[in-house]
Protein backbone atom coordinates (compact mmCIF):
# COMPACT_ATOMS: atom_id res chain seq x y z
CA UNK A 1 0.00 0.00 0.00
CA UNK A 2 1.45 3.36 -1.06
CA UNK A 3 2.15 5.74 1.81
CA UNK A 4 2.18 9.51 1.94
CA UNK A 5 5.23 11.12 3.55
CA UNK A 6 4.44 14.28 5.52
CA UNK A 7 7.16 16.44 7.08
CA UNK A 8 6.06 17.84 10.43
CA UNK A 9 6.25 21.54 11.13
CA UNK A 10 9.78 22.28 12.26
CA UNK A 11 10.61 23.97 15.54
CA UNK A 12 11.11 27.71 15.72
CA UNK A 13 14.74 28.40 14.73
CA UNK A 14 15.41 30.70 17.69
CA UNK A 15 14.04 28.16 20.18
CA UNK A 16 15.92 25.30 18.52
CA UNK A 17 19.24 27.15 18.65
CA UNK A 18 18.62 28.17 22.27
CA UNK A 19 17.89 24.58 23.34
CA UNK A 20 20.88 23.23 21.43
CA UNK A 21 23.08 25.74 23.26
CA UNK A 22 21.78 25.39 26.83
CA UNK A 23 21.46 21.60 26.63
CA UNK A 24 24.61 20.97 24.58
CA UNK A 25 22.79 18.78 22.08
CA UNK A 26 22.61 18.36 18.32
CA UNK A 27 20.23 20.82 16.63
CA UNK A 28 18.13 17.90 15.43
CA UNK A 29 17.59 16.78 19.03
CA UNK A 30 16.73 20.39 19.93
CA UNK A 31 14.28 20.46 17.02
CA UNK A 32 12.53 17.33 18.33
CA UNK A 33 12.09 19.06 21.68
CA UNK A 34 10.76 22.25 20.11
CA UNK A 35 8.25 20.19 18.12
CA UNK A 36 6.99 18.90 21.47
CA UNK A 37 6.43 22.49 22.62
CA UNK A 38 9.50 22.48 24.87
CA UNK A 39 11.14 25.89 24.90
CA UNK A 40 13.37 26.19 27.96
CA UNK A 41 16.01 24.30 29.92
CA UNK A 42 13.53 23.77 32.77
CA UNK A 43 10.87 22.33 30.45
CA UNK A 44 13.45 20.03 28.85
CA UNK A 45 14.57 18.84 32.29
CA UNK A 46 10.96 18.06 33.25
CA UNK A 47 10.53 16.16 29.98
CA UNK A 48 13.68 14.07 30.30
CA UNK A 49 13.40 13.60 34.06
CA UNK A 50 9.69 13.38 34.95
CA UNK A 51 8.95 13.66 38.66
CA UNK A 52 5.93 12.32 40.49
CA UNK A 53 5.72 15.70 42.18
CA UNK A 54 4.66 17.03 38.75
CA UNK A 55 1.31 15.23 39.04
CA UNK A 56 -1.72 17.48 39.39
CA UNK A 57 -3.71 17.66 42.58
CA UNK A 58 -6.56 15.13 42.42
CA UNK A 59 -8.80 17.67 44.14
CA UNK A 60 -8.87 19.72 40.93
CA UNK A 61 -11.11 17.04 39.39
CA UNK A 62 -14.81 17.86 39.69
CA UNK A 63 -16.69 15.75 42.24
CA UNK A 64 -13.52 14.40 43.88
CA UNK A 65 -14.59 15.77 47.27
CA UNK A 66 -17.97 14.08 46.89
CA UNK A 67 -16.32 10.80 45.85
CA UNK A 68 -13.92 10.65 48.79
CA UNK A 69 -16.61 11.70 51.28
CA UNK A 70 -18.91 8.92 50.01
CA UNK A 71 -16.09 6.34 50.31
CA UNK A 72 -15.34 7.55 53.85
CA UNK A 73 -19.02 7.28 54.72
CA UNK A 74 -19.15 3.71 53.42
CA UNK A 75 -16.06 2.69 55.40
CA UNK A 76 -17.27 4.42 58.58
CA UNK A 77 -20.64 2.63 58.35
CA UNK A 78 -18.98 -0.66 57.33
CA UNK A 79 -21.03 -0.74 54.13
CA UNK A 80 -20.16 -3.26 51.44
CA UNK A 81 -18.28 -1.67 48.53
CA UNK A 82 -18.21 -3.13 45.02
CA UNK A 83 -15.53 -2.14 42.48
CA UNK A 84 -17.13 -2.45 39.03
CA UNK A 85 -15.17 -2.21 35.79
CA UNK A 86 -15.00 -2.98 32.11
CA UNK A 87 -13.51 -6.26 30.86
CA UNK A 88 -10.60 -4.81 28.84
CA UNK A 89 -7.09 -3.91 30.02
CA UNK A 90 -8.02 -0.40 31.14
CA UNK A 91 -11.05 -1.64 33.09
CA UNK A 92 -9.41 -4.65 34.71
CA UNK A 93 -6.27 -2.72 35.74
CA UNK A 94 -8.48 0.01 37.25
CA UNK A 95 -10.51 -2.57 39.18
CA UNK A 96 -7.33 -4.29 40.38
CA UNK A 97 -5.87 -0.96 41.51
CA UNK A 98 -8.88 0.19 43.55
CA UNK A 99 -9.65 -3.25 44.94
CA UNK A 100 -6.06 -3.90 46.09
CA UNK A 101 -5.66 -0.43 47.60
CA UNK A 102 -8.86 -0.43 49.65
CA UNK A 103 -8.77 -4.15 50.47
CA UNK A 104 -5.43 -3.63 52.20
CA UNK A 105 -7.23 -1.83 55.03
CA UNK A 106 -10.94 -2.58 54.50
CA UNK A 107 -12.16 -6.12 53.97
CA UNK A 108 -15.84 -5.42 53.25
CA UNK A 109 -15.10 -5.04 49.55
CA UNK A 110 -15.36 -7.07 46.35
CA UNK A 111 -15.14 -6.55 42.59
CA UNK A 112 -17.38 -7.24 39.59
CA UNK A 113 -16.60 -7.55 35.88
CA UNK A 114 -19.67 -7.72 33.58
CA UNK A 115 -19.97 -10.61 31.16
CA UNK A 116 -19.14 -9.33 27.68
CA UNK A 117 -21.86 -11.46 26.05
CA UNK A 118 -24.60 -11.58 28.64
CA UNK A 119 -24.34 -7.98 29.88
CA UNK A 120 -22.36 -6.07 27.27
CA UNK A 121 -20.14 -3.06 27.82
CA UNK A 122 -20.43 -0.81 30.85
CA UNK A 123 -22.80 -0.74 33.78
CA UNK A 124 -25.52 -3.38 33.41
CA UNK A 125 -28.89 -3.92 35.04
CA UNK A 126 -27.70 -7.40 35.99
CA UNK A 127 -24.70 -5.89 37.76
CA UNK A 128 -26.93 -3.46 39.67
CA UNK A 129 -29.23 -6.32 40.67
CA UNK A 130 -26.18 -8.26 41.85
CA UNK A 131 -25.14 -5.32 44.00
CA UNK A 132 -28.62 -5.01 45.55
CA UNK A 133 -29.05 -8.74 46.15
CA UNK A 134 -25.65 -8.96 47.86
CA UNK A 135 -26.23 -5.81 49.94
CA UNK A 136 -23.55 -3.60 48.35
CA UNK A 137 -24.45 -0.04 49.24
CA UNK A 138 -21.71 1.64 47.18
CA UNK A 139 -20.45 0.75 43.71
CA UNK A 140 -17.36 2.46 42.29
CA UNK A 141 -17.56 2.08 38.49
CA UNK A 142 -14.27 2.55 36.64
CA UNK A 143 -13.63 2.99 32.90
CA UNK A 144 -17.38 3.08 32.22
CA UNK A 145 -20.64 4.70 33.28
CA UNK A 146 -20.47 8.22 31.92
CA UNK A 147 -23.55 7.60 29.73
CA UNK A 148 -25.42 5.28 32.10
CA UNK A 149 -28.22 7.76 32.84
CA UNK A 150 -31.14 5.30 33.14
CA UNK A 151 -29.06 2.65 34.88
CA UNK A 152 -27.90 5.01 37.60
CA UNK A 153 -31.53 6.07 38.14
CA UNK A 154 -32.42 2.37 38.39
CA UNK A 155 -29.63 1.81 40.94
CA UNK A 156 -30.77 4.78 43.04
CA UNK A 157 -34.27 3.29 43.28
CA UNK A 158 -32.65 0.04 44.43
CA UNK A 159 -30.78 1.89 47.19
CA UNK A 160 -27.37 1.45 45.54
CA UNK A 161 -25.10 4.51 45.28
CA UNK A 162 -22.61 4.85 42.44
CA UNK A 163 -19.34 6.72 42.08
CA UNK A 164 -18.46 6.90 38.38
CA UNK A 165 -14.77 7.17 37.46
CA UNK A 166 -14.65 7.32 33.67
CA UNK A 167 -12.57 8.93 30.94
CA UNK A 168 -14.82 8.56 27.89
CA UNK A 169 -16.69 11.42 26.28
CA UNK A 170 -19.87 12.33 28.18
CA UNK A 171 -23.22 12.74 26.47
CA UNK A 172 -25.46 15.77 26.85
CA UNK A 173 -26.45 14.70 30.36
CA UNK A 174 -24.37 13.56 33.33
CA UNK A 175 -25.66 10.58 35.37
CA UNK A 176 -27.17 11.48 38.77
CA UNK A 177 -24.60 9.48 40.74
CA UNK A 178 -23.11 10.30 44.14
CA UNK A 179 -20.03 11.52 42.25
CA UNK A 180 -19.02 11.56 38.60
CA UNK A 181 -15.29 11.82 37.93
CA UNK A 182 -14.40 12.37 34.30
CA UNK A 183 -11.78 14.89 33.17
CA UNK A 184 -13.63 15.17 29.84
CA UNK A 185 -16.68 16.70 31.53
CA UNK A 186 -17.18 20.21 30.17
CA UNK A 187 -17.65 21.52 33.72
CA UNK A 188 -14.45 19.85 34.97
CA UNK A 189 -11.39 22.09 35.19
CA UNK A 190 -8.86 19.34 35.74
CA UNK A 191 -5.69 20.41 33.84
CA UNK A 192 -5.23 17.13 31.93
CA UNK A 193 -8.18 15.42 30.24
CA UNK A 194 -6.41 12.45 28.59
CA UNK A 195 -6.07 10.12 31.58
CA UNK A 196 -6.86 6.45 31.08
CA UNK A 197 -9.66 4.89 33.10
CA UNK A 198 -7.05 3.41 35.44
CA UNK A 199 -5.45 6.86 35.59
CA UNK A 200 -8.72 8.29 36.96
CA UNK A 201 -8.81 5.42 39.47
CA UNK A 202 -5.29 6.37 40.55
CA UNK A 203 -6.42 9.94 41.19
CA UNK A 204 -9.03 8.52 43.60
CA UNK A 205 -6.43 6.73 45.71
CA UNK A 206 -4.16 9.77 45.47
CA UNK A 207 -6.92 11.96 46.93
CA UNK A 208 -7.86 9.37 49.56
CA UNK A 209 -4.22 9.01 50.59
CA UNK A 210 -3.79 12.78 50.94
CA UNK A 211 -6.88 13.11 53.10
CA UNK A 212 -5.86 10.22 55.34
CA UNK A 213 -2.15 11.11 55.52
CA UNK A 214 -0.95 8.00 53.67
CA UNK A 215 2.55 8.67 52.25
CA UNK A 216 2.61 8.98 48.47
CA UNK A 217 5.38 6.40 48.13
CA UNK A 218 2.85 3.76 49.24
CA UNK A 219 0.90 4.46 46.06
CA UNK A 220 3.84 3.98 43.72
CA UNK A 221 3.40 0.18 43.65
CA UNK A 222 0.19 0.69 41.64
CA UNK A 223 1.84 2.62 38.82
CA UNK A 224 2.58 -0.56 36.86
CA UNK A 225 -1.18 -1.04 36.47
CA UNK A 226 -1.56 2.56 35.31
CA UNK A 227 1.25 2.14 32.77
CA UNK A 228 -0.38 -1.00 31.33
CA UNK A 229 -3.69 0.85 30.97
CA UNK A 230 -2.05 3.85 29.30
CA UNK A 231 -0.35 1.56 26.78
CA UNK A 232 -3.37 -0.60 26.00
CA UNK A 233 -5.89 2.24 25.78
CA UNK A 234 -3.64 4.23 23.43
CA UNK A 235 -4.04 7.53 25.26
CA UNK A 236 -1.59 10.40 24.55
CA UNK A 237 1.81 9.95 26.18
CA UNK A 238 2.08 13.56 27.24
CA UNK A 239 1.50 15.43 30.49
CA UNK A 240 0.56 13.24 33.44
CA UNK A 241 0.40 10.13 31.29
CA UNK A 242 4.10 10.50 30.45
CA UNK A 243 5.01 10.74 34.14
CA UNK A 244 2.74 7.86 35.18
CA UNK A 245 3.96 5.64 32.33
CA UNK A 246 7.63 6.51 33.00
CA UNK A 247 7.46 5.33 36.60
CA UNK A 248 5.10 2.46 35.87
CA UNK A 249 7.48 1.05 33.25
CA UNK A 250 10.40 1.39 35.62
CA UNK A 251 8.45 -0.64 38.20
CA UNK A 252 7.55 -3.38 35.71
CA UNK A 253 11.20 -3.64 34.65
CA UNK A 254 12.65 -3.71 38.16
CA UNK A 255 10.00 -5.14 40.49
CA UNK A 256 7.07 -6.57 38.50
CA UNK A 257 3.96 -7.87 40.24
CA UNK A 258 3.61 -11.68 39.97
CA UNK A 259 0.77 -11.41 37.44
CA UNK A 260 2.84 -9.41 34.94
CA UNK A 261 5.92 -11.57 35.40
CA UNK A 262 3.91 -14.77 34.96
CA UNK A 263 2.23 -13.65 31.76
CA UNK A 264 5.45 -12.30 30.25
CA UNK A 265 6.93 -15.80 30.29
CA UNK A 266 4.65 -16.64 27.38
CA UNK A 267 6.38 -13.90 25.36
CA UNK A 268 9.88 -15.25 26.02
CA UNK A 269 10.54 -12.49 28.53
CA UNK A 270 12.41 -14.24 31.32
CA UNK A 271 13.76 -13.07 34.66
CA UNK A 272 17.54 -12.94 34.66
CA UNK A 273 17.88 -11.82 38.27
CA UNK A 274 18.82 -8.51 39.80
CA UNK A 275 21.99 -7.60 37.98
CA UNK A 276 23.78 -4.60 39.53
CA UNK A 277 25.58 -3.99 36.23
CA UNK A 278 22.38 -3.98 34.16
CA UNK A 279 20.86 -0.70 33.04
CA UNK A 280 18.59 0.61 35.82
CA UNK A 281 18.89 -2.81 37.49
CA UNK A 282 16.34 -4.34 35.08
CA UNK A 283 15.59 -7.96 35.93
CA UNK A 284 14.39 -9.21 32.53
CA UNK A 285 16.37 -10.29 29.48
CA UNK A 286 15.24 -7.09 27.74
CA UNK A 287 14.06 -3.63 28.75
CA UNK A 288 10.28 -3.54 28.40
CA UNK A 289 8.75 -0.56 26.61
CA UNK A 290 5.24 0.81 26.08
CA UNK A 291 5.16 -1.15 22.83
CA UNK A 292 5.84 -4.36 24.77
CA UNK A 293 2.92 -3.62 27.09
CA UNK A 294 0.71 -3.08 24.03
CA UNK A 295 1.71 -6.24 22.18
CA UNK A 296 2.84 -8.67 24.89
CA UNK A 297 0.76 -7.97 27.99
CA UNK A 298 -2.33 -6.22 26.60
CA UNK A 299 -3.65 -8.96 24.27
CA UNK A 300 -3.32 -11.64 26.94
CA UNK A 301 -5.14 -9.63 29.61
CA UNK A 302 -7.80 -8.74 27.04
CA UNK A 303 -8.17 -12.37 25.97
CA UNK A 304 -9.82 -13.38 29.24
CA UNK A 305 -12.62 -10.83 28.76
CA UNK A 306 -12.92 -11.54 25.03
CA UNK A 307 -13.23 -15.32 25.32
CA UNK A 308 -14.33 -16.12 28.88
CA UNK A 309 -14.41 -13.61 31.75
CA UNK A 310 -12.44 -10.49 32.58
CA UNK A 311 -12.58 -11.63 36.21
CA UNK A 312 -9.65 -13.95 35.41
CA UNK A 313 -7.54 -10.95 34.47
CA UNK A 314 -8.32 -9.14 37.72
CA UNK A 315 -7.48 -12.29 39.69
CA UNK A 316 -4.12 -12.37 37.89
CA UNK A 317 -3.39 -8.69 38.54
CA UNK A 318 -4.26 -8.75 42.27
CA UNK A 319 -2.42 -12.02 42.91
CA UNK A 320 0.60 -11.75 45.22
CA UNK A 321 1.60 -15.41 44.96
CA UNK A 322 3.87 -16.38 42.07
CA UNK A 323 2.71 -20.00 41.96
CA UNK A 324 -0.96 -19.03 41.74
CA UNK A 325 -0.15 -16.25 39.24
CA UNK A 326 1.60 -18.81 37.02
CA UNK A 327 -1.49 -21.04 37.07
CA UNK A 328 -3.83 -18.16 36.15
CA UNK A 329 -1.41 -16.88 33.48
CA UNK A 330 -1.36 -20.32 31.85
CA UNK A 331 -5.17 -20.33 31.67
CA UNK A 332 -5.19 -16.82 30.21
CA UNK A 333 -2.51 -17.70 27.65
CA UNK A 334 -4.66 -20.62 26.50
CA UNK A 335 -7.56 -18.21 26.04
CA UNK A 336 -5.26 -15.92 24.07
CA UNK A 337 -4.34 -18.77 21.71
CA UNK A 338 -8.05 -19.45 21.20
CA UNK A 339 -8.60 -15.73 20.59
CA UNK A 340 -5.89 -15.73 17.91
CA UNK A 341 -7.54 -18.60 16.08
CA UNK A 342 -10.96 -16.91 16.18
CA UNK A 343 -9.42 -13.62 15.07
CA UNK A 344 -7.59 -15.25 12.15
CA UNK A 345 -10.67 -17.11 10.92
CA UNK A 346 -12.94 -14.07 11.12
CA UNK A 347 -10.36 -11.86 9.39
CA UNK A 348 -10.02 -14.30 6.49
CA UNK A 349 -13.80 -14.46 6.10
CA UNK A 350 -14.16 -10.65 6.27
CA UNK A 351 -11.45 -10.14 3.64
CA UNK A 352 -13.10 -12.69 1.36
CA UNK A 353 -16.44 -10.87 1.73
CA UNK A 354 -14.78 -7.63 0.63
CA UNK A 355 -13.02 -9.29 -2.30
CA UNK A 356 -16.21 -11.02 -3.49
CA UNK A 357 -18.16 -7.77 -3.59
CA UNK A 358 -16.60 -5.36 -6.14
CA UNK A 359 -19.03 -2.58 -5.15
CA UNK A 360 -17.47 -2.46 -1.67
CA UNK A 361 -14.18 -1.33 -3.19
CA UNK A 362 -15.84 1.90 -4.32
CA UNK A 363 -17.11 2.79 -0.86
CA UNK A 364 -15.46 5.08 1.67
CA UNK A 365 -16.19 2.88 4.68
CA UNK A 366 -15.83 -0.84 5.31
CA UNK A 367 -18.73 -2.66 6.94
CA UNK A 368 -18.43 -6.40 7.60
CA UNK A 369 -21.02 -8.59 9.32
CA UNK A 370 -21.45 -12.23 10.23
CA UNK A 371 -23.69 -13.52 13.01
CA UNK A 372 -21.17 -16.31 13.58
CA UNK A 373 -18.15 -14.21 14.47
CA UNK A 374 -17.06 -14.14 18.08
CA UNK A 375 -17.96 -10.85 19.71
CA UNK A 376 -14.62 -10.73 21.47
CA UNK A 377 -12.57 -10.40 18.28
CA UNK A 378 -14.56 -7.99 16.08
CA UNK A 379 -12.44 -5.03 17.18
CA UNK A 380 -9.26 -6.86 16.24
CA UNK A 381 -10.76 -7.82 12.87
CA UNK A 382 -11.68 -4.17 12.23
CA UNK A 383 -8.05 -3.18 12.81
CA UNK A 384 -6.89 -5.92 10.42
CA UNK A 385 -9.27 -4.70 7.70
CA UNK A 386 -7.88 -1.17 8.00
CA UNK A 387 -4.41 -2.61 7.31
CA UNK A 388 -5.78 -3.85 3.97
CA UNK A 389 -8.20 -1.10 2.90
CA UNK A 390 -7.31 1.89 5.09
CA UNK A 391 -10.72 3.48 5.63
CA UNK A 392 -13.16 3.80 8.56
CA UNK A 393 -14.28 0.28 9.45
CA UNK A 394 -16.98 -1.38 11.55
CA UNK A 395 -17.15 -5.14 12.05
CA UNK A 396 -20.43 -6.55 13.35
CA UNK A 397 -21.71 -9.79 14.81
CA UNK A 398 -24.93 -10.84 16.53
CA UNK A 399 -25.30 -10.93 20.31
CA UNK A 400 -28.40 -11.18 22.51
CA UNK A 401 -30.74 -10.34 19.66
CA UNK A 402 -28.81 -7.20 18.68
CA UNK A 403 -26.22 -6.56 15.99
CA UNK A 404 -23.18 -5.34 17.86
CA UNK A 405 -20.08 -3.85 16.30
CA UNK A 406 -16.63 -2.51 16.96
CA UNK A 407 -15.41 0.49 14.99
CA UNK A 408 -11.88 1.59 14.11
CA UNK A 409 -10.79 4.64 12.16
CA UNK A 410 -7.99 6.13 10.12
CA UNK A 411 -5.89 9.15 10.98
CA UNK A 412 -7.84 12.42 11.32
CA UNK A 413 -11.28 10.87 10.81
CA UNK A 414 -13.49 11.03 13.93
CA UNK A 415 -15.48 7.81 13.81
CA UNK A 416 -17.19 8.59 17.13
CA UNK A 417 -18.76 11.72 15.64
CA UNK A 418 -19.83 9.78 12.52
CA UNK A 419 -21.55 7.15 14.66
CA UNK A 420 -23.10 9.86 16.84
CA UNK A 421 -24.86 11.24 13.74
CA UNK A 422 -26.60 7.85 13.49
CA UNK A 423 -27.48 7.69 17.20
CA UNK A 424 -31.25 7.65 16.58
CA UNK A 425 -30.78 4.24 14.91
CA UNK A 426 -28.69 2.79 17.76
CA UNK A 427 -29.50 1.13 21.04
CA UNK A 428 -26.28 2.39 22.59
CA UNK A 429 -22.75 3.37 21.66
CA UNK A 430 -19.61 4.83 23.18
CA UNK A 431 -15.91 5.28 22.65
CA UNK A 432 -13.26 7.62 21.32
CA UNK A 433 -12.27 9.45 18.15
CA UNK A 434 -10.61 6.39 16.64
CA UNK A 435 -12.39 3.47 18.33
CA UNK A 436 -15.98 2.87 19.37
CA UNK A 437 -18.54 0.18 20.12
CA UNK A 438 -22.22 0.16 19.13
CA UNK A 439 -25.39 -1.97 19.14
CA UNK A 440 -28.28 -1.88 16.67
CA UNK A 441 -31.63 -3.60 16.34
CA UNK A 442 -31.62 -5.83 13.23
CA UNK A 443 -34.42 -3.82 11.61
CA UNK A 444 -32.26 -0.66 11.71
CA UNK A 445 -29.07 -2.25 10.41
CA UNK A 446 -29.49 -1.51 6.68
CA UNK A 447 -30.49 2.09 7.42
CA UNK A 448 -27.39 2.48 9.56
CA UNK A 449 -25.08 1.10 6.86
CA UNK A 450 -26.51 3.50 4.28
CA UNK A 451 -26.37 6.57 6.51
CA UNK A 452 -22.91 5.77 7.91
CA UNK A 453 -21.47 5.42 4.40
CA UNK A 454 -23.06 8.74 3.43
CA UNK A 455 -21.63 10.51 6.51
CA UNK A 456 -18.16 9.10 5.90
CA UNK A 457 -18.30 10.03 2.21
CA UNK A 458 -19.26 13.61 3.05
CA UNK A 459 -16.49 14.08 5.60
CA UNK A 460 -13.49 12.02 4.59
CA UNK A 461 -10.84 13.59 2.38
CA UNK A 462 -8.56 11.97 -0.19
CA UNK A 463 -5.59 12.56 2.10
CA UNK A 464 -7.29 10.61 4.89
CA UNK A 465 -7.62 7.60 2.58
CA UNK A 466 -3.87 7.12 2.24
CA UNK A 467 -1.69 5.90 5.12
CA UNK A 468 0.54 8.69 6.33
CA UNK A 469 4.08 8.60 7.66
CA UNK A 470 4.83 11.67 9.73
CA UNK A 471 8.50 12.59 9.44
CA UNK A 472 10.03 14.57 12.27
CA UNK A 473 12.96 15.97 10.31
CA UNK A 474 15.60 15.35 7.67
CA UNK A 475 18.76 13.85 9.09
CA UNK A 476 22.24 13.33 7.59
CA UNK A 477 23.52 9.80 8.24
CA UNK A 478 26.70 11.17 9.80
CA UNK A 479 24.66 12.74 12.62
CA UNK A 480 23.70 9.27 13.83
CA UNK A 481 26.10 8.14 16.54
CA UNK A 482 25.97 6.63 20.03
CA UNK A 483 25.48 10.00 21.78
CA UNK A 484 22.62 10.94 19.44
CA UNK A 485 20.94 7.58 20.06
CA UNK A 486 21.42 7.75 23.86
CA UNK A 487 19.71 11.14 24.03
CA UNK A 488 16.95 10.11 21.66
CA UNK A 489 16.17 7.08 23.86
CA UNK A 490 15.39 9.48 26.69
CA UNK A 491 12.39 10.75 24.71
CA UNK A 492 10.71 7.49 25.77
CA UNK A 493 8.18 6.33 26.79
CA UNK A 494 6.87 6.63 23.24
CA UNK A 495 3.23 6.63 22.25
CA UNK A 496 0.48 8.88 20.85
CA UNK A 497 1.56 12.57 20.76
CA UNK A 498 5.11 11.48 21.61
CA UNK A 499 5.88 8.92 18.96
CA UNK A 500 9.30 7.48 18.33
CA UNK A 501 10.97 9.99 15.97
CA UNK A 502 10.92 9.13 12.29
CA UNK A 503 13.72 10.65 10.21
CA UNK A 504 14.16 11.09 6.47
CA UNK A 505 17.39 10.89 4.54
CA UNK A 506 17.36 11.63 0.83
CA UNK A 507 19.76 10.32 -1.77
CA UNK A 508 21.21 7.21 -0.11
CA UNK A 509 22.76 4.20 -1.84
CA UNK A 510 23.01 0.54 -0.99
CA UNK A 511 26.61 -0.56 -0.38
CA UNK A 512 26.06 -3.62 -2.56
CA UNK A 513 25.23 -6.16 0.12
CA UNK A 514 21.42 -5.86 0.15
CA UNK A 515 19.66 -9.19 0.55
CA UNK A 516 16.28 -10.64 1.40
CA UNK A 517 15.98 -12.22 4.87
CA UNK A 518 13.11 -14.04 6.54
CA UNK A 519 9.90 -14.21 4.54
CA UNK A 520 10.01 -10.79 2.91
CA UNK A 521 12.38 -8.52 4.79
CA UNK A 522 15.16 -6.43 3.29
CA UNK A 523 18.54 -6.28 5.01
CA UNK A 524 21.02 -3.70 3.73
CA UNK A 525 23.63 -1.11 4.60
CA UNK A 526 23.32 2.40 3.21
CA UNK A 527 25.65 5.33 2.62
CA UNK A 528 24.86 8.99 2.11
CA UNK A 529 27.35 10.02 -0.56
CA UNK A 530 26.28 13.65 -0.52
CA UNK A 531 27.91 14.02 2.91
CA UNK A 532 30.45 11.23 2.39
CA UNK A 533 28.91 9.17 5.17
CA UNK A 534 30.02 5.89 6.66
CA UNK A 535 27.82 2.83 5.93
CA UNK A 536 25.07 2.12 8.43
CA UNK A 537 23.09 -1.10 8.79
CA UNK A 538 19.37 -1.10 8.09
CA UNK A 539 16.38 -3.44 8.08
CA UNK A 540 13.16 -2.89 6.12
CA UNK A 541 10.42 -5.27 7.27
CA UNK A 542 7.98 -6.59 4.65
CA UNK A 543 9.80 -4.71 1.87
CA UNK A 544 11.76 -7.55 0.29
CA UNK A 545 10.07 -6.80 -3.04
CA UNK A 546 12.25 -3.68 -3.31
CA UNK A 547 15.49 -5.65 -3.36
CA UNK A 548 16.20 -5.31 -7.07
CA UNK A 549 15.34 -1.61 -7.07
CA UNK A 550 17.77 -0.69 -4.26
CA UNK A 551 20.73 -2.73 -5.43
CA UNK A 552 20.84 -1.42 -9.00
CA UNK A 553 23.12 1.45 -8.01
CA UNK A 554 20.43 4.15 -8.04
CA UNK A 555 19.87 6.51 -5.16
CA UNK A 556 16.72 6.36 -3.08
CA UNK A 557 15.08 8.11 -0.13
CA UNK A 558 14.34 6.42 3.20
CA UNK A 559 12.31 7.25 6.29
CA UNK A 560 13.22 5.34 9.43
CA UNK A 561 13.53 5.09 13.18
CA UNK A 562 16.83 4.44 14.93
CA UNK A 563 17.33 1.42 17.16
CA UNK A 564 19.89 -0.91 18.66
CA UNK A 565 20.38 -4.34 17.17
CA UNK A 566 21.87 -7.16 19.22
CA UNK A 567 23.36 -10.14 17.40
CA UNK A 568 25.81 -12.76 18.68
CA UNK A 569 26.62 -10.65 21.72
CA UNK A 570 27.36 -7.54 19.67
CA UNK A 571 25.25 -4.38 19.75
CA UNK A 572 25.16 -1.80 17.00
CA UNK A 573 22.93 1.02 15.80
CA UNK A 574 20.70 0.22 12.84
CA UNK A 575 17.97 1.97 10.91
CA UNK A 576 14.49 0.48 10.96
CA UNK A 577 13.25 1.61 7.56
CA UNK A 578 9.52 2.35 7.46
CA UNK A 579 9.35 3.12 3.75
CA UNK A 580 11.58 3.44 0.69
CA UNK A 581 11.00 5.89 -2.13
CA UNK A 582 12.92 4.81 -5.22
CA UNK A 583 14.24 7.73 -7.24
CA UNK A 584 13.32 7.71 -10.94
Amino acid sequence: MKKRWVLKEQGDTEIVNHLASVLGVNVNIANLLAQRNIKTFEEAKAFFRPELSHLHSPWEMKDMNEAINRIDQAIDKKEKILIYGDYDVDGTTAVALLYTFFNSSYENIDFYIPDRYDEGYGISYKGIDFAEENKFKLVIAVDCGIKAIEKIDYATKKGVDFIIADHHRPGDKIPAAAAVLDPKREDCNYPFDELSGCGVAFKIIQAYAEKHHIPFHELEKYLDLVAASIAADIVPLTGENRTLAFYGLKLINTNPRPGFEAILKYSRIERTGNNPKAKNNYIFNKELTISDLVFLIGPRINAAGRIKSGKNSVELLICDNMELATTIAEQINTLNLERRELDSTATEEALKMAQDNPKDKLKNATIAYSPDWHKGVVGIVASRLIEHYYRPTIVFTKSNGLITGSARSVKSFDIYDAIDECSDLLEHFGGHKYAAGLSIKPENFDKFISRFEEIVSNNITEEMKMPEIEIDCDLPINDINNKFYRIMRQFAPFGPNNKKPIFRTRGVYDTGFARKVGKNHLKLAVVHRQVNSYPIDAIAFQQGDKLEAVRNGKQFDICYTIEENEWNGNTNIQLNIKDINISL
